[in-house]
């Protein structure tokens, strides 16, 4: 999920009277908690509540809990995705209704707005990244879905929902800002700086496309073997002399398309050392720091670069891309905890490179 500062103001929640659940709660900058929370109720007739199946953990849960997204207050259920069932539809709900198996979307959108109108559901004047983030998120036993006709995709009772909680936000944002952002076409040649859940999403919906050759940068060993596992051409350590081996790479030509899946300087900077002419710098990192635009290099070089924040406008051509086969985003899954192990799976995902830690799965059967 990528950060940005949101104008939704939360009205005071509705709650389910007497009934309550179990939720792991943001406290402050290094402070969660699983703990006893009301169970949410209906609060618009646009909304869904949904009982949680399956959820995970993203980076950037992570730096929530660092601190670094002040627009979210203590007492925040976290978590903006998963897959569940839903356990009681709005009146104004016509797509859903109680019990069907549901992929919930890391973006809500209103489907109306100006922004939604154009596709671009992550700016939704009364949406966009809420969930996890200003109103109650998914690492929870229930979770309260606004405008859910436009912000829930519907599942077979039977699919696999370890593949299709990846779908919440780890693939549409690799898959829109590298990807699509990067114009990935047959023949070329992409190199993707930073090889975690991100990164390897990229590499996985690149080839979608049949570059020639897709080079994966990391100072991480097993991320890299990862990597090649699922089909990159070529591996580079990143801690040594990275630009320098990918310009042997590609015969000194460059990278048609770099994509920058960390968001810090250094990476963004690889990245505008390694396009060629006429290539495309794809930025996919949340960058909480300014980066130096080399334009005495790039000015004569044709290039451009991309951002974006995602809108999971490509999900539905994503669930068709998992329907048939085409993709395997459950290959990204390292590790599955039942949810009320939250505590820990956090843990393991603090500690991605010493656990080997891709993608934390939390179960609630």
């Amino acid at each position: 999920m990528r950060t940005i500062e949101s104008a939704v103001e939360e009205k005071r929640p509705v709650e389910v009277a007497g009934a309550t659940m179990k939720a792991l709660v943001y406290h402050g900058p290094g402070r969660r908690r699983w703990e006893e929370r009301p169970r949410p109720g209906i609060q618009d007739p646009t909304d869904a509540v949904v009982r949680l199946t399956t959820s995970t953990i993203c980076g950037t849960d992570l730096h929530i809990l660092k601190g670094d997204v002040p627009t979210v207050f203590p007492g925040r259920i976290l978590g903006h995705e998963g897959v569940g069932v839903v356990e009681e539809a709005g009146s104004a709900v016509s797509g859903f209704r109680a019990g069907d198996k549901v992929l919930i979307s890391c973006i809500t959108s209103c489907g109306k707005c100006d922004f939604c109108r154009k596709g671009m559901y992550s700016h939704c004047r009364s949406g966009g990244w809420i969930l996890g983030h200003v109103i109650d998120g998914t690492q929870a036993e229930y979770v309260r879905v606004p405008y859910a006709d436009t912000s829930l995709h519907r599942l077979a009772a039977d699919a696999d929902e370890t593949a299709f909680a990846m779908l919440s936000d780890v693939f549409p944002t690799a898959f829109e800002c590298g990807v699509l952002n990067g114009r990935v076409g047959p023949g070329d040649t992409v190199a993707i700086v930073g090889a975690g859940p991100i990164g390897l999403a990229a590499l996985l919906t690149a080839q979608l496309y049949s570059p020639a050759a897709v080079i994966m940068v990391d100072p991480d060993r097993n991320r890299l073997e990862v990597a090649q596992s699922l089909g990159a051409t070529s591996v580079v350590d990143s801690a040594a002399g990275a630009a320098e081996r990918i310009m042997e790479l590609t015969g000194r030509a460059g990278v048609d398309v770099a994509m920058e899946a960390v968001g810090i300087p250094a990476t963004f900077d690889l990245c505008q050392s390694i396009v060629a002419p006429g290539g495309r710098v794809a930025n996919v990192g949340v960058h909480g720091r300014s980066v130096e635009l080399r334009l005495d290099r790039l000015w004569s070089h044709n290039i451009s670069i991309t951002t974006r924040l995602v809108d999971t406008v490509t999900t539905p051509l994503l669930l068709k891309m998992v329907q048939s086969g085409r993709l395997r985003p459950e290959r990204l899954a390292t590790h599955r905890f039942p949810l009320g192990d939250v505590m820990k799976a956090y843990d393991t995902f603090g500690s991605a490179a010493r656990e080997r830690a891709l993608k934390v799965i939390l179960e609630n059967r």
